[in-house]
């Protein structure tokens, strides 16, 4: 086994988190820092072109190519399950949204673990320290940061029909999502700069990459961390991992960070040893730290995609039926950077209850002017629109386990969504909200016609069985490595991030996040890696 070197800081996964830790961490040119990433340089075109997404997403070049188990509550149905294996992670193939989620998520944190760093008014500045914002500085806003957050470069007649509907049933127009209250309907904005996908690599990598304090080695793929006994306690010292068909240590001085995510980081301290002991002794690994935690409180936004189709409207499904309609398509992105190529997955939001009970709003919409049956399948033949709504707080709980005490073997995926009576009844009543806002008169001129469940699920019963037909991720799995207090028996790190156990390691991604945000992750993750990055060089003194 050949040594790939010494450091003081080893960065395991150059995703979201990966890659701002990087940044921050070689500004001191004392410093050195090995990050060390699975997948491959982003240098595939369909990364950068927003629509892209559709290439990247199933394609071994870019994404893990993770399923799900079976789940009970789809009705049996394994769902893909993408996660990004490139530079930039998932910030290389996701929606692009920029959501930071609702005060009341942070403070939840803050009270959970006893940290009142994690409260809203503590994290905004965090968030606002990488922005860089279409509108400048303002209270909520940032500018000049690494984090480009514009305006979507087009507009639907359909969609704007969908938000005077939204208004018609009570759910208020607003401009901006990410004040701390992000009820009301918007256009999302999204990590884009001039109509080309913004990631994290391009954001926090590219000018990183030029130090000499900075080595990154892709095609890499961590087997495992190195744990030592110390007089001390646990201590990890580095990692092993494989590449190019050659097999390496690394040794880290300071700290190894895992930024793997909420599917990788949990996987690796597993095969390391660093999880449940029950768990680990039937895969012949000796346990090293019984953290019964980790894998366990996996939580994700389950999207119910409902289809409606229109007539006397646009919709992208009859746009690009043809290849006259895609050839001008392709024409408007190469000269103008705008058009369908330049759309996020999703352009309309909003944000609202699912009941008179509700605090702040539970419920997500991700409103697109296509359909499809499915992620990969071809557009429907018809204009439509789909209407994606989710439940913002699943009492859901899955998980993530090894499936053996290989590496290479993808780990076993569980969500287990729509398990609680809770999550069944916000589903159905979800349902009930979308077919109010197609059924308001702002969309009566379009007909909307419902596709997808279809209009004959009626009672309680038949929406929940409706909802297990139609409920798919939208890709934000969190909270395999929850955070929280050294007395909490499922916590795997304390509210610094650091392993419970294990001396000089750290999880720093959104696996910590003890309870999901109330909307799209990738941005909160964007602030969890920069708070850390802080709390590391100030601990350094």
């Amino acid at each position: 086994m050949e040594s790939a070197g010494e450091y003081d800081y080893i960065i395991v996964g150059a995703g979201t988190a990966g890659c701002l830790l990087a940044n921050r961490l070689t500004r001191n040119k004392n410093r050195s820092v090995l990050l060390i990433e699975a997948g491959g340089r982003d240098d595939y075109l369909w990364i950068h072109v927003p629509v892209g997404y559709l290439h990247c997403i199933g394609n071994p070049r870019t994404d893990w190519l993770f399923n799900t188990e079976s789940e009970l509550g789809l009705g049996g149905r394994s769902l893909i399950y993408p996660r990004g294996k490139v530079l930039g992670g998932s910030s290389s193939i996701n929606g692009m949204i920029y959501m930071r989620g609702q005060r009341g998520d942070y403070d939840r944190w803050a009270d959970l673990t006893g940290d009142d760093s994690w409260r809203w008014e503590n994290v905004l500045p965090i968030f606002k320290k990488s922005e860089d914002h279409h509108a400048g500085a303002s209270d909520v806003h940032g500018a000049g940061g690494e984090w480009r957050v514009e305006k979507q470069r087009l507009s639907w007649q359909i969609l704007d029909a969908f938000r005077d509907a939204a208004e018609y049933v009570g759910i208020n127009k607003v401009e901006d999502f990410n004040g701390g209250d992000n009820a009301g309907s918007s256009y999302f904005e999204v990590n884009q700069r001039r109509g080309v996908r913004w990631n994290a690599a391009k954001a926090f990598l590219r000018l990183a990459a030029q130090r000499e304090n900075l080595t990154i080695m892709t095609g890499c793929h961590v087997e495992r961390l190195l744990i030592e006994d110390t007089e001390h306690g646990k201590v990890c010292r580095g990692v092993q991992f494989t590449g190019g068909g050659r097999a390496f240590t690394a040794v880290a001085h300071r700290e190894t960070l895992l930024a793997a995510g909420a599917i990788g980081s949990p996987q690796i301290l597993q095969l390391s040893g660093i999880g449940p002991a029950g768990r680990l002794n039937g895969h012949g690994i000796t346990p090293v730290v019984d953290l019964p935690g980790v894998g366990e409180n996996l939580q994700d936004h389950l999207q119910l995609r409902m289809v409606f189709g229109i007539s006397g409207a646009k919709s992208l499904n009859t746009m690009a039926n043809n290849w006259f309609g895609k050839l001008k398509i392709g024409l408007e992105y190469a000269l103008f950077q705008s058009g369908p190529m330049s759309m996020a997955p999703s352009q309309l939001g909003a944000f609202a209850r699912s009941d008179a009970g509700q605090g702040t709003p539970n419920l997500q919409y991700h409103v697109q002017p296509l359909s499809l049956d499915k992620f990969g399948d071809p557009l429907h033949g018809f204009p439509a629109f789909t209407a994606s709504v989710c439940n913002l707080r699943p009492t859901s709980r899955g998980h993530v386990r090894i499936a053996s005490n290989d590496s290479y073997a993808p780990p076993r995926i569980t969500p287990n969504y729509l398990s609680t009576s809770e999550d069944r009844a916000i589903a159905t009543a979800a349902i009930q909200l979308t077919r109010q806002i197609a059924a308001a008169p702002p969309l009566a001129r379009f007909k909307p016609q419902e596709f997808k469940p279809g209009p004959h699920y009626t009672t309680d019963e038949e929406l929940v069985a409706a909802a297990g037909q139609i409920g798919t991720t939208i890709f934000h799995p969190v909270g395999t490595c929850k955070m929280g207090r050294m007395d909490d028996p499922l916590a795997v790190v304390d509210s610094q991030l650091r392993v419970k156990g294990v001396g000089r390691l750290r999880v720093v991604d959104a696996s910590i996040m003890p309870f999901i945000t109330s909307g799209n992750t990738n941005s909160p993750t964007l602030m969890i890696a920069e708070k850390t990055a802080k709390l590391i060089v100030a601990g350094e003194n």
